[in-house]
C-alpha cells in the first residue's frame, strides 16, 4: 500500500448537521487500492459514468497540456497526464458497460481517500428544483431572480499565480478599490435596484432562496413556456446554513433536519422567514440556459446520480470518484440503501468543504427532491488517477 500526502489546507468542515472530525487541520491522503477492493465494482452501470466523464474530457482536451487539473500543488497532476485517457474513453462502445469497466481499469489507478487517516465523511444531495414565476412583476410574483449585476467583480486568482488555481475573490469597486459585495439581507432590502437585470419573477421567497442553494432550475412561466435558469456568479459571501441556524435555536431537531422540515418550518412561521434566510450572506445570480443543462463548476452538463459536487481545494474536477455511500430511500419513511456507483467531480459547492465531502446531483422531478433533500449521510470515495500519474505518486 502506498499513502501519500499531496498537501494540507488549514480550514473547517462546513457541514449541514455536526459531523466529528479527525484532530488537526484537514489533510487529504491517498492509498493506493486495487479495483477488486471496490464493493459493487462489477455491478455498477460505468458507461453511464463514462458518458459523463467525456463531458468533462471536452474541458481537458482543449486545455494547455501544461496547465494544472485542479489545483498545482493538488493531485490532478497536468491537463497533459489526462489526454491520454480520454482519447481511450473515445473510442469505447456507447452503452457498453463491460468495455467502460475494461476502460477504467486500464487507464486508472483507484486511491482510497481520507482526512488523516479518517475515510468517512459527509455526503449530502441536490436537485433542480421548479418554481412558478413570469417574465415581467404583478400580482403574486414579486421576488426577482436576478441576473449578473453591472458592477460585480471576480478576479479569477489562477491568472495570477498557478499556485491559485481554482481560487477566486469577488466584490465591486469603490472608490478604485476592490470591496466586498453587500450580502443577501442588504440585496433583499433593495440594495441591487437598478444595478441588475431581472431574469424571472417568482412567487415564494423560500422557493427562490432554495433556487440559490441548488444553483440551477426551471421557472414555469406564467402564460406558457419553461425558463431554465443555471448560476452565473455570487456575491462572494461565504455560505451560512439555516438549517443549522435553526437546530441551533431549536427549531428544529438535529435528526430532522431536511430540506422537507426547514420548508415546512418556515411555511409555519411566516413572520421569522426573511430574518432566517438572511442568516445566509450569500447570494447567487443567475443565466438563462439553452441546451443541455444544468451546467457545474466545470462548465458541462450535470448527469443525475453521476455527477458530484466537491471542494476543489483537494480534488480536481472531472476527476472519476467511485462512490460507497448510504442514502435516503426515494420516499420518506423508506429505509435507508447503499449506494456504490462511479461518478464524475464535476461541481463545487458552498457548503461542500473537506477532503471527504460530497454533494451529489440527483436531477429534476418530486423523486430527485424527495432524495437530495433528505439526504445527509456518511460515506467514503476512492479517487482514480491515471496510472502514469499515479506512478509519480509511488
Amino acid at each position: 500500500m502506498k499513502v501519500f500526502h499531496p498537501f494540507t489546507v488549514i480550514g473547517l468542515f462546513l457541514f449541514i448537521v455536526a459531523c466529528a472530525a479527525p484532530p488537526g487541520p484537514p489533510r487529504l491522503d491517498l492509498d493506493e487500492i486495487s479495483f477488486s477492493d471496490l464493493a459493487g465494482w462489477r455491478d455498477d452501470a460505468q458507461a453511464q459514468a463514462l458518458e459523463a466523464f467525456l463531458r468533462s474530457c471536452g474541458k481537458i482536451t482543449t486545455a494547455p497540456v501544461g496547465k494544472p487539473f485542479g489545483l498545482a500543488d493538488g493531485v490532478g497532476g497536468r491537463m497533459g497526464d489526462w489526454r491520454g485517457p480520454c482519447a481511450a474513453a473515445g473510442a469505447v462502445p456507447e452503452g457498453d458497460d463491460r468495455a467502460a469497466r475494461a476502460f477504467f481499469e486500464a487507464h486508472f489507478t483507484p486511491f482510497r481517500l481520507s482526512d488523516r487517516g479518517e475515510t468517512e465523511g459527509l455526503f449530502t444531495g441536490y436537485y433542480e428544483p421548479l418554481l412558478s414565476g413570469a417574465k415581467t412583476p404583478g400580482g403574486r410574483f414579486t421576488v426577482p431572480i436576478h441576473g449578473l449585476p453591472g458592477d460585480l467583480v471576480t478576479v479569477k486568482l489562477g491568472l495570477f499565480s498557478d499556485d491559485l488555481e481554482g481560487r477566486k475573490i469577488t466584490g465591486r469597486v469603490v472608490d478604485g478599490a476592490l470591496r466586498p459585495y453587500p450580502p443577501r439581507a442588504e440585496i433583499t432590502a433593495g440594495a441591487l435596484d437598478g444595478r441588475a437585470p431581472v431574469l424571472a419573477w417568482v412567487d415564494d421567497a423560500t422557493d427562490a432562496f432554495f433556487l440559490h442553494v441548488q444553483g440551477s432550475g426551471r421557472i414555469a412561466l406564467d402564460g406558457g413556456g419553461v425558463m431554465r435558469v443555471g448560476y452565473a456568479g455570487a456575491n462572494g459571501r461565504s455560505y451560512a446554513s439555516i438549517g443549522r441556524a435553526l437546530v441551533e435555536r431549536g427549531a428544529i431537531s438535529l435528526q430532522e433536519a431536511s430540506l422537507q422540515s426547514i420548508r415546512a418550518w418556515l411555511a409555519a412561521n411566516p413572520d421569522q422567514t426573511a430574518e432566517i434566510l438572511a442568516l445566509n450572506p450569500s447570494y447567487v445570480f443567475f443565466r438563462e440556459l439553452k441546451g443541455d443543462g444544468p451546467l457545474g463548476a466545470q462548465g458541462v452538463a450535470l448527469t443525475p446520480a453521476r455527477s458530484l459536487a466537491v471542494d476543489r481545494a483537494y480534488l480536481p474536477l472531472g476527476a472519476p470518484l467511485w462512490l460507497d455511500i448510504m442514502v435516503p430511500g426515494v420516499a420518506s419513511g423508506d429505509p435507508d440503501r447503499a449506494l456504490r456507483r462511479l461518478v464524475i467531480a464535476q461541481d463545487v459547492g458552498g457548503a461542500i468543504k473537506g477532503p471527504i465531502r460530497g454533494d451529489l446531483f440527483w436531477g429534476f422531478g418530486p423523486e430527485a427532491e424527495s432524495v437530495a433533500g433528505r439526504m445527509k449521510h456518511s460515506g467514503g470515495y476512492v479517487l482514480l488517477l491515471p496510472k502514469a500519474l499515479a506512478e509519480t505518486l509511488s
